[in-house]
């Protein structure tokens, strides 16, 4: 097997991977126990990618990702195996509005992400206008819609329910979690769920109602099962790595070290870190590749056999975001926040405002609550990029006014913190499932190479954490085959 002279003298493999971001962290942990030893890299200062925590008014207040879905064991079996069951804390409030036509308005109580199953109940929320609520209303009795391929969410949302509902309902969910736009983004990646289920209904309000639990009259949906970690979410990447290195001691996860190269050797993979000028040169059994699509394809095109996943890549852009986080006197909004009934606002982009989405963080989570409100605006939508370029003062001026129209708070925020993230979310546009097939299917040919991340399977946390599994586990299995093969050739040189 390849590897360094110490690997080949202590037998264990080397996986290297490339990247620390919470997917390629989460691959040195799965693979802390297992009989290979790990180096990670990490081009930036700090290993963690966009889990950061830090203090607004005295408050430890995420930075980028804040929580995950806690009813599903792929998400939070990670945070458990670290040790750190007891700090998940479930969120108080998970309920969102909608801040259009003038008003925060509740979203409909039956809807899909941002799909209504239920034409009264969208009527009564006062999202649409008239005309937007008749034209919704067709889906009912529309012919079903052939789907030749993957479409976008805006052609075949809007197709069966109108401009409308994508526009002020499914576009602000998507904005939310891709920073993307409907008439860009893949129905078949996006709303994967309700692309599935749209096979066997012809209306998709009926498709998104088979997804939706079925309600007694003034009955509410259950609310969406979500936590984070006391302290943040930022706090685990530490937790992760100080775990790493108590159970394989031999690991070594290093930052400031930016990956140049990679390509195939007799024996297995170099990498190679640094700049041509003064480079450092690592063999490795197998790597894991943990990075956004662009370094991802700067490193696989120096791969011989694998063009189709650097074409691939190279088709996925990314949109950057900021955060603006703002603390408040409690008295600085009128009747409290409490007491609305939600922990999130959206914004629809056909609204022209800067601020795409408002979470009442110490209403989501009850645990930070105390002499302060805190509020946590997002703004950047693909193409917003201008936007992003104003500087901090400005930013937070932008959003402590909108904040004010929307809501009535008063005064000036007590602190504030802003937190830029370029190129933060990979766009699923139309025909990012073939692509993402396309990339593993050319990393699979090659052996001991495996591929995780955001671009992948989605770009949520506990997704993230899912991918790595399943590079590792990828990874496990070549270098067991391998090992069987080299002892096979052992057997049979001896016989020989």
């Amino acid at each position: 097997m390849a590897g360094s002279e110490r690997d080949q003298v202590s037998g264990k493999p080397h996986v290297v991977i490339v990247g620390g971001g919470i997917a390629g962290l989460s691959a040195a942990f799965h693979l802390r126990n297992a009989p290979v030893r790990v180096t990670l890299l990490e081009g930036s200062s700090r290993i963690g990618g966009k889990l950061l925590v830090s203090e607004v008014a005295g408050v430890a207040v995420d930075e980028g990702a804040e929580s995950l879905y806690a009813n599903r064991r792929k998400t939070t079996g990670l945070i458990k195996d670290a040790g750190l069951g007891e700090r998940i804390m479930s969120a108080g409030v998970t309920a969102s509005a909608i801040w259009t036509r003038g008003e925060i308005r509740e979203q409909p109580n039956r809807q899909f992400m941002g799909v209504p199953c239920d034409m009264d109940d969208l009527a009564r929320s006062g999202v649409l206008s008239a005309e937007g609520l008749d034209r919704a209303r067709q889906d009912l009795v529309l012919p079903s819609f052939d789907r030749d391929g993957d479409v976008s969410v805006a052609s075949f949302v809007g197709g069966r329910l109108g401009q409308e509902v994508v526009d002020r309902l499914v576009e602000p969910f998507l904005a939310g979690v891709f920073s993307g736009r409907a008439e860009d983004l893949s129905f078949e990646a996006t709303l994967t769920p309700l692309a599935m289920a749209a096979r066997s209904h012809v209306s998709l309000a009926d498709a998104a109602g088979s997804l939706t639990p079925q309600l007694q009259e003034g009955e509410k949906l259950p609310p969406v099962s979500v936590a984070t970690l006391e302290g943040g979410f930022g706090s685990l990447p530490p937790v992760l790595v100080r775990e790493v290195l108590a159970a394989a001691p031999d690991a070594s996860l290093r930052t400031g070290a930016p990956v140049s190269g990679l390509e195939r050797t007799a024996d297995g993979w170099r990498v190679t870190v640094g700049t041509a000028g003064d480079p450092e040169y690592i063999d490795a059994d197998a790597v894991i590749v943990a990075v956004p699509a662009g370094p991802a394809s700067r490193l696989l095109g120096q791969v011989p056999g694998t063009s189709p996943a650097v074409s691939a890549l190279a088709e996925v852009p990314y949109a950057s975001v900021a955060t603006v986080t703002l603390a408040y006197p409690r008295s600085a909004f009128p009747g409290g926040l409490s007491g609305r009934g939600y922990a999130a606002y959206r914004v629809p982009a056909v609204e022209g405002k800067a601020v795409k989405e408002v979470t009442f963080t110490t209403v989501k989570w009850p645990h930070l609550a105390g002499e302060v409100e805190i509020v946590r605006c997002s703004l950047g939508r693909l193409g917003e990029e201008h936007l992003l370029e104003r500087d901090d003062a400005d930013l937070v001026a932008l959003a402590t006014a909108e904040l004010a129209e929307a809501t009535g708070v008063t005064g000036a925020p007590v602190a504030s913190r802003v937190s830029r993230w370029a190129d933060a979310l990979p766009q699923y546009t139309v025909g990012h499932l073939d692509r993402v097939q396309r990339i593993r299917d050319a990393v699979a040919a090659q052996p001991g190479l495996a591929v995780c991340g955001a671009l992948y399977d989605g770009v949520g946390v506990g997704v993230c954490m899912a991918t790595a599994r399943k590079a590792t586990d990828q990874v496990l299995t070549w270098l067991k085959k391998d090992k069987d093969r080299d002892a096979a050739g052992r057997t049979v040189a001896a016989a020989v």
